[in-house]
């Protein structure tokens, strides 16, 4: 059988130009999976508001990581994940592309599909389900295909937070930090409206499921349920006491998201005399703004000024090996299977 793997990521300017960014972020936010509000209304605030003044802070950010040679951190990092996987699999067509920007997702189906293979496997790079994430891919993908004449079998993974390949490649991570030696661990996920993960549930509220508590069969697909399992599963290999670590939300654009908020929780810390923390972004595989600058920087100034005195970074599985044998298992794509 003729397999083809497809691995997508978020997305990136293609440039840190201001209107390359602006370009990235209004076809970011345009997208009615990410900002679901009036369409009218979106596309005022987008438009006129957020897009012509964010682009300017978000430029200036992106130069900061921009490298000349291979562009952001994320592009490089999907690039040579994508040359790991093809190593390992060479007889498997593997291609990445972005969500918004380059490659686009309908440019690189198209590449894959004129090579005729028997099974398309799709593989966005977002552990834990999310309408904004998974799900806009989803949408973007079904409408590529909707359009071609001759459609493969397609296998579309939607989420992955609990494979144990996974997790060990966080574990792998963290082995170059000695654990027991920080006050706290925090595990900070990219936070998301409140609102995103209440829709998951059809006469509920994601607050009245007990997402903290476990997998459910009603709350499988919450984005807050399944980053608390994969923060449960971490810790219990790292053999952490609940009172050790904590969960907590970044990046977001208003109070009503998902919390505690990572920031916040930060500047407390140290008034309860938590001095060295660590902190794990599972949610982020690839190493990006939200890890580089957001949290190397941003929150390391913040928790210092607070009165702590180290905070460091577990870095994302960006394209070590263990991630990428994690990847083949998820697709299913080990030597029996090829």
């Amino acid at each position: 059988m003729k397999r083809a793997l497809l691995i997508i990521n978020l997305g990136t300017p293609d440039s840190p130009s201001y209107w390359s960014v602006f370009k990235y972020l209004r076809e970011f936010l345009s997208d009615e999976k990410v900002l679901d509000i009036n369409p009218v209304l979106r596309f005022l605030l987008v438009n006129f508001i957020i897009c012509p003044f964010r682009s300017l802070s978000s430029s200036k950010i992106y130069k900061k990581v921009w490298n000349s040679e291979y562009g952001s951190p994320l592009l490089h990092n999907t690039k040579e994940l994508t040359k790991v996987l093809s190593s390992k699999l060479p007889n498997v067509d593997i291609r990445y592309a972005m969500r918004y920007q380059s490659p686009s997702i309908k440019n690189v189906l198209d590449a894959m599909l004129i090579e005729n293979p028997d099974e398309l496997i799709i593989l966005p790079l977002f552990p834990h389900y999310a309408a904004a994430t998974t799900g806009s891919v989803y949408k973007e993908v079904s409408k590529c295909l909707g359009e071609k004449w001759v459609v493969p079998k397609v296998t579309f993974i939607n989420q992955f937070y609990d494979n144990p390949l996974f997790i060990d490649a966080w574990i792998d991570k963290a082995k170059q930090f000695d654990i027991n030696s920080y006050d706290k661990i925090i595990f900070s996920y990219h936070g998301v409206p409140n609102s995103h993960v209440d829709n998951v549930y059809q006469d509920s509220l994601c607050s009245d499921n007990d997402c903290e508590l476990g997998i459910t069969e009603k709350n499988k697909f919450c984005y807050k349920a399944t980053v608390y399992e994969t923060t449960k599963l971490i810790a219990d290999k790292l053999s952490l006491d609940k009172s050790k670590y904590e969960v907590t939300f970044q990046s977001r654009l208003t109070n009503n998201w998902l919390d505690p908020f990572t920031d916040k929780v930060l500047e407390e810390l140290p008034l309860n005399n938590y001095k060295k923390v660590l902190v794990f972004s599972p949610a982020f595989t690839a190493d990006c703004l939200e890890t580089i600058i957001e949290i190397g920087d941003e929150y390391q100034e913040l928790f210092v000024e607070a009165g702590g005195e180290i905070l460091d970074y577990v870095p994302s599985l960006n394209y070590s090996d263990k991630w990428a044998e994690s990847l083949i298992n998820i697709a299913n794509l080990g030597d029996n299977n090829v």
